[in-house]
């Protein structure tokens, strides 16, 4: 299996100013900790912009301005999935410029989100697993209980049981091998439910998808949701179902 030599996160973002200095800060803890491990790793933190109206971009100049590895673009799809797939083209392009294949093995692309944190271990625990075998790797989340209130919290709780070898498929947590990921099309377009769409081919591809809740992300749980179809949207569903569908 190819070492990875270079690692592309790649955040989608629409009006996040107050959330994404944390999500930022999260992953330069982890791409900090994956550097110290493997100091030939290259990373790079691609912040694609949507149609942004609010202080995002300020937010991410700023953080640029600190952190050489952080670079940002606009786009103006107001489509999760046409950021998506934006920022890991430019991922890809960035990557061929340094002197490797477009659709490179030995490219990592890892995918999360603007509103969510993921933990020290992320980039780190991805790349070990690219290194027994995975063309893909698929992780966990749960929403940030800060700020949600605690029924529709054990609600969510009483749907989701989390570990290794589970069936869920989040753009927030999400990492691809940059050949596996060429080969499979790349993100559709969709304004919901890409992630899935994409894993869908990465399977069809016989791609080796390994799912893991060892590197689980936190996520907002707000349910004025940014996609129409996206976690938060699902959070809201939850909101009004009855206490009866909900047991058991």
């Amino acid at each position: 299996m190819d070492r990875i030599r270079q690692v592309a996160v790649v955040i989608p973002v629409h009006n996040e100013e107050q959330l994404l200095p944390r999500a930022l800060g999260a992953v330069r803890t982890a791409a900090d900790a994956l550097q110290a491990h493997r100091p030939n790793t290259a990373v790079s933190i691609l912040v694609a912009l949507d149609s942004c109206t609010d202080g995002s971009a300020a937010v991410a100049s700023h953080l640029a301005a600190v952190d050489r590895r952080i670079s940002s673009f606009q786009v103006t799809f107001r489509s999760v999935g046409g950021s998506r797939r934006a920022g890991n083209r430019a991922a890809l392009l960035a990557s061929n410029e340094k002197g490797l294949p477009y659709a490179s093995p030995e490219v990592w692309l890892a995918n999360t989100d603007a509103d969510s944190c993921v933990p020290e271990n992320w980039l780190l625990r991805q790349l070990e697993l690219a290194g027994r075998g995975a063309d893909a790797v698929l992780g966990t989340v749960e929403p940030d209980p800060e700020g949600m209130e605690s029924e529709l919290l054990r609600r969510w709780h009483a749907r989701h049981q989390l570990g290794e070898d589970h069936a869920h498929v989040h753009g927030a947590n999400l990492g691809v091998r940059a050949s596996a990921y060429v080969l499979a099309g790349g993100f559709p377009r969709l304004r919901s439910h890409e992630d899935r769409a994409l894993v869908e081919r990465l399977r069809k591809n016989r791609a080796a998808v390994w799912s893991t809740d060892t590197i689980r992300v936190r996520t907002s749980g707000r349910t004025d949701a940014r996609a129409p179809h996206g976690f938060g949207a699902y959070l809201l569903s939850l909101t009004r179902e009855p206490a009866a569908a909900l047991k058991g």
